[in-house]
This record gives structure tokens, C-alpha cells and sequence, in this order.
């Protein structure tokens, strides 16, 4: 009987705890608050000059394969107050199997709007270069599911995915709620057919009003909130039929330091969905990342801080 052991430990984590560790002694605290999301993104943009580095993981295991772990490191940049561009690095570690680099992505966001409305758009373009063994799993689109999580690397990975992927993001808030909406566009530079997915997200802060005193553990230092997504079927075969879903609560805390934790587990909704995945993730946001180094808090001066 083949004996159950542990992930192998990522090679990137090293590195990532590093980069972080750097910019936590380097930098001055301040108050930041993000969406508690995982793969929904609000209408929210980075401020022009600063650069959130963050690092996010997806844990999980198929029905009919080992226990793995999907991973990424992310570089946000605000250009311009309508303008956002982030680089993701990715990895995928699993049992039984190897640890390896699965490929980078490069994500544009457009907000043609400068004002907050009742729904507010913000347009999305992507491009990924990445193979099958990703398992980050930022987004679900067309019949992705369980099985596809379930070959070994060395198989896997010989599938390449050059990929375009849209999204339409919606956004309001309303009392302190958030309540975003993605709808998800995405195709491979070859013959393959569109694929279409979704993602919704709901959350609020656990208090509005900030606390005279200075705080770690404030309930306004948590938002907490509930998010679901998945495949929409393809050009030839939309709907729900073969498609896995995921539905889970969210959570995240951000310190005095300006760091934010985040977790959130997951379950699927059908047969064709991994029972359970577990994310977990980190971000840090340095302000003026070309001049004066420092943290900026969330809303001091911002048109729009970027809140996934």
C-alpha cells in the first residue's frame, strides 16, 4: 500500500516569505483594507505609483489524484488612476509528483469611468502563458474541472495554454457592502473555441467606523464575505452542463503594518468539482514605489483603491 506523505514544500516560497520580509522592515505602517476575494475582483484600481506584491494559494485534492497546491506571486502596479497592470508568476506543487514553474500571466485593468456609480464597469484583458499543470486556479471557464487537476506534471505540462481571457467586472458598494460581478471571456491562440465562466463576490468590513485608539485586532481590521464561481461551457456547448462550481466564506485581516491575510475555504457544488479547496493568501503594498518608499493607506487620498 503506497504511503501517504505531505506537499512537497514549493520552491518559490522561499524566495516569496524573503521579498516579503524585505518589505515589511523597510516600509511604514499604515491602515489597509482589501476585498476579501480570491478570484472576483471588485470595480476597485491601485493608485497611481504603488505596487502591491502578494502571493496566493489554492490547496486541494481530485477524487482520482494527489493532494496538490496551486501557487502564485503577483507584482500590481497602478500606471494611471484608470490603469492597473499586474504580473503573476505561477507554480504547482503536488504529491507524490514534482514542483514546478507552470508559466507567467500579464493582466491589464481599464476603468473608463472616474466616478463611483450604482454599478460601476471596469474591462479586463489577459494574456497567460501557461501549461496544464497550472493549478492557481484564478479563474474557472468552460468544462474545467476536477480531472483536469488530476495528471501528473510530467504529462500535463506538455499541454501549452497561450490564452486571451476578457472579463467584464461590475462593482457598487452600498453601506459598506461590496457586491462585484465577473463575467469571463477567455480563448487559446489556436483553434479552440471561446470558453465562458463567472464570479461573484459579496462582503463587508465587520465595523465601519475606525477606533480612536490604534489597533491590531479591531473589528474593522476584518472584512468577511462569501464568493462563488465557475464554467459557463464553450461556443458550442454553453450552460451548466459538465461544469464545476465553487461556493465558500472569505475572510481576511489587515495588520497596522499594512500587511493582509487571507483565507477562505472552498467546496464544490457538483460531482465534476473538487470537493474541497482551501486558499490562503498574503499582500503587501508599497506607496511611490519609484520615489519616496512607504506604505500609503487605503483611501487616503485615493480615487479608488484597488480591492480584489
Amino acid at each position: 500500500m503506497r504511503q501517504n506523505v505531505g506537499l512537497p514544500s514549493p520552491a518559490w516560497v522561499t524566495p516569496a516569505a524573503m521579498l516579503l520580509f524585505l518589505l515589511l522592515t523597510q516600509s511604514n505602517a499604515a491602515l489597509c483594507q482589501e476585498r476579501p476575494y480570491f478570484v472576483t475582483y471588485s470595480q476597485n484600481m491601485e493608485e497611481p505609483g504603488n505596487l502591491e506584491v502578494a502571493t496566493k494559494n489554492a490547496i486541494g485534492k481530485p477524487q482520482d489524484g494527489n493532494r496538490f497546491m496551486g501557487a502564485n506571486m503577483e507584482f500590481e502596479y497602478g500606471v494611471k488612476a484608470w490603469w492597473t497592470s499586474e504580473l503573476y508568476l505561477d507554480g504547482a506543487t503536488a504529491a507524490h509528483d514534482s514542483t514546478i514553474f507552470t508559466g507567467f500571466r500579464w493582466e491589464n485593468r481599464f476603468r473608463p469611468l472616474a466616478r463611483e456609480h450604482w454599478i460601476t464597469p471596469v474591462l479586463y484583458v489577459e494574456f497567460e502563458n501557461i501549461n496544464g499543470a497550472d493549478k492557481s486556479l484564478l479563474e474557472v471557464v468552460g468544462h474545467d474541472g476536477a480531472a483536469d487537476l488530476s495528471d501528473p506534471h510530467a504529462l500535463a505540462r506538455q499541454e501549452k495554454k497561450r490564452e486571451i481571457e476578457l472579463k467584464l467586472i461590475l462593482g457598487s458598494n452600498f453601506k459598506g457592502w461590496n457586491a462585484s460581478e465577473n463575467l469571463i471571456f477567455e480563448k487559446n491562440l489556436d483553434n479552440s473555441p471561446w470558453e465562458f465562466g463567472y464570479a461573484v463576490g459579496v462582503s463587508r468590513p465587520l465595523k465601519l467606523a475606525a477606533s480612536a485608539k490604534k489597533c491590531s485586532f479591531c473589528a474593522q481590521r476584518f472584512a468577511a464575505g462569501v464568493e462563488m464561481y465557475g464554467g459557463l461551457g464553450d461556443r458550442y456547448t454553453p450552460g451548466l452542463h459538465d461544469t464545476s462550481h465553487y461556493l465558500g466564506p472569505t475572510i481576511n485581516w489587515s495588520a497596522p503594518s499594512g500587511l493582509t491575510l487571507s483565507f477562505s475555504p472552498q467546496f464544490g457544488l457538483n460531482d465534476h468539482s473538487v470537493a474541497r479547496i482551501y486558499r490562503f493568501g498574503v499582500s503587501y503594498e508599497i506607496s511611490r514605489v519609484f520615489g519616496r518608499m512607504g506604505l500609503h493607506g487605503r483611501g487616503n487620498g485615493k480615487v479608488d483603491g484597488k480591492e480584489r
